[in-house]
């Protein structure tokens, strides 16, 4: 059970009074309406003089709530909403009270919820729901207390429309029910961002015991053969950091809409299909949410500010599985290429003035939490951990890593417990160690520590001496680049100038077929080349691609690129124009500031 109590500036809960241990959750989906309706029922643990609870909600409509199992309503209230953190949903509550029910529907527009028309979909013919809770929008669909620090195990009963599938952050169906009604037990505790619902047309295909994919039946073939190395991450990972404690570990794959690459809800990582390249180079990701199994949903941040303690650990995590299974080179080229997005991030924030959120620690007071979704959270957070091993060595590093995991399990934690930690655990504060690698320099401070070991690649130096050829206007041998990874191709993108003449862009293209690509992650980068260079012939591409793609990492660089050049300024609000409404809430109130 968590003993410490931090005050989280993104929830109004009081959990040292009043705190959430388990949820009965029982709802309709209503596809109609675009909304959400029923009850949830909390179990409380209270102080004794506890006189109320209370819970975070946005946008939802309360019709009732009862205490025990009285039916007779309770007295309760809410608070003025805030813009970002709703409002606070006050309960009084009787002497001896042990839970709380309380009856209601979300709004059509709650931004937790992405509802999908049938057109929007794979197969064409069925509607699509789907949620994303994090960081606080899961007080958009459920009444919680809507802070990382708190966690609560739940059971859910589900209803959809017969012929689709109900999929939760919990024990799952593999085949679809007769009645629409499906149950789901998650038996370990989580916090609210971990919350997470699905329904569609959905097929399961099954790896192992372990392990197992569900997409629209449309997509099933090229899913399921993409992840197939998914039950080889998983022993990877627990050969490394211990037991998977979560029972199965499955894989949705959802329509491209997904805001982000994947969202690392316990039993069922939400994926995006932009990962889907037919040749299975993108699934570091899939790593990279199999080990926030670990860094995140075992081990929590307590608050949005110690994010990095999620993040940085799992990119950590994430690189040692891929290493594990595909060998050091491979795990060296995601390292230098995550270091480069940190550098760009890092330029950004000078440019901006903005170099506060540098730091590890970060300070999200009177803000969103999302700000704090940076480059710095995953990479300067790794850099820290990688830092750390290079000082003491694996043999001793492994087992620290594995120790924290162990001890904090089902825990939230903070930047100043891991400091405490580390010292207790690795090396002594003030010890050659602690000099070396300076922890707290890391954390505290902004940008990178002077004299940053920058991550290398041995397959990247050839890369980047094709690319100088290529800028040259030469001619690269096919069997020089026949091997290349998706990795390569967009080191090779990132290697050539910012500055290319139309002939050259032509002569790429026309070589290596770069605006066809299927693979994203390399036609992203294409296309940010074209919108800088002018390259008008990709712009039939560019805008299939954003009207199609929701995934922010892709479309926000976009629009700001094609927002800061005169020739495709008034593109990029035809498209958005066109897009936004296909874009779930996190992307669409991140491109509204750059779409003006």
């Amino acid at each position: 059970m968590e003993t410490k109590v931090t005050r989280d500036p993104h929830s109004y809960a009081r959990p040292q009074e009043a705190v959430i241990r388990h949820l009965d959750l029982d709802l309709a989906v209503d596809f109609d309406k675009h909304i959400l309706k029923g009850y949830a029922e909390y179990t409380l643990q209270t102080a004794p003089d506890a006189k109320e609870v209370i819970f975070d909600v946005r946008d939802l409509v309360i019709s009732k709530i009862t205490l025990d199992e009285d039916t007779t309503p309770a007295v309760f209230s809410t608070g003025i909403p805030d813009d970002v953190l709703g409002a606070a949903l006050t309960v009084k509550l009787k002497p001896g009270t042990r839970k709380v029910r309380i009856y209601y529907e979300t709004s059509s527009d709650a931004a937790a919820l992405q509802w999908m028309d049938a057109k929007q979909t794979a197969g064409g013919k069925h509607p699509f729901l789907y949620t994303q809770s994090q960081a606080i929008l899961c007080r958009t669909w459920i009444p919680v207390q809507d802070s990382p620090g708190i966690r609560f195990t739940y059971n859910a009963t589900v209803r959809v429309p017969k012929g689709l599938m109900a999929l939760m952050s919990a024990s799952n169906p593999q085949q679809l029910s007769a009645d629409g009604v499906y149950t789901f037990e998650q038996k370990r505790p989580i916090p609210a961002y971990l919350m997470a619902l699905s329904a569609g047309n959905l097929a399961f295909h099954r790896y192992d015991d372990k392990t197992g994919v569900y997409a629209e039946p449309e997509t099933m073939k090229a899913a399921s053969y993409e992840f197939v190395d998914t039950y080889k991450m998983l022993v990877a990972a627990e050969k490394l950091y211990g037991p998977y404690d979560w029972g199965r570990y499955d894989l949705l794959v959802l329509p491209p809409s997904f805001p982000f690459g994947g969202m690392e809800n316990p039993c069922l990582t939400f994926a995006t299909p932009t990962i889907i390249a037919g040749d299975r180079s993108l699934t570091s990701l899939v790593a990279h949410e199999l080990a926030h199994s670990w860094s995140g949903n075992l081990v929590t941040n307590r608050t949005w500010n110690d994010f990095w303690l999620n993040e940085g650990f799992t990119v950590y995590l994430e690189r040692r599985i891929m290493e594990e299974l595909y060998g050091r080179s491979y795990a060296d080229m995601l390292a230098v290429l995550g270091y480069g997005d940190l550098s760009q991030t890092l330029a950004d924030m000078k440019a901006d003035g903005n170099m506060k959120d540098s730091r590890l620690k970060l300070d999200l007071e009177d803000r969103d939490p999302d700000d704090g979704v940076s480059d710095i959270a995953y990479e300067k957070g790794y850099l820290l951990l990688r830092t750390i091993e290079d000082a003491v060595g694996r043999d001793k590093f492994d087992p620290f890593v594995k120790k924290w995991f162990a001890e904090k399990a089902f825990k939230g934690a903070d930047t100043e417990e891991f400091l405490e930690f580390l010292y207790a655990n690795l090396f002594a504060e003030g010890s050659e160690e602690d000099k070396k690698v300076e922890p707290k320099r890391w954390i505290y401070e902004e940008d990178l520590p002077a004299g940053v070991k920058a991550p290398v690649s041995e397959r990247f130096e050839k890369v980047k001496q094709a690319a100088d050829l290529a800028a040259g206007g030469g001619k690269i041998p096919a069997e020089q680049t026949a091997a290349w990874t998706s990795h390569e191709w967009v080191y090779f993108l990132r290697s050539l100038p910012a500055k290319n003449s139309p002939a050259l862009m032509a002569s790429l293209d026309a070589q290596y077929k770069f605006t066809q690509s299927g693979n994203n992650e390399v036609l992203f980068v294409w296309l940010m080349m074209a919108v800088e260079n002018n390259y008008a012939d990709a712009y039939p591409e560019l805008e299939k691609f954003l009207l199609h793609v929701g995934r922010r990492k892709f479309v926000k660089p976009l629009y700001e690129a094609m927002m800061k050049n005169p020739a495709t300024t008034e593109m990029a609000k035809e498209v958005y124009a066109k897009a936004r409404g296909g874009y779930h809430a996190v992307t669409w109130q991140t491109l509204d500031k750059i779409v003006k």
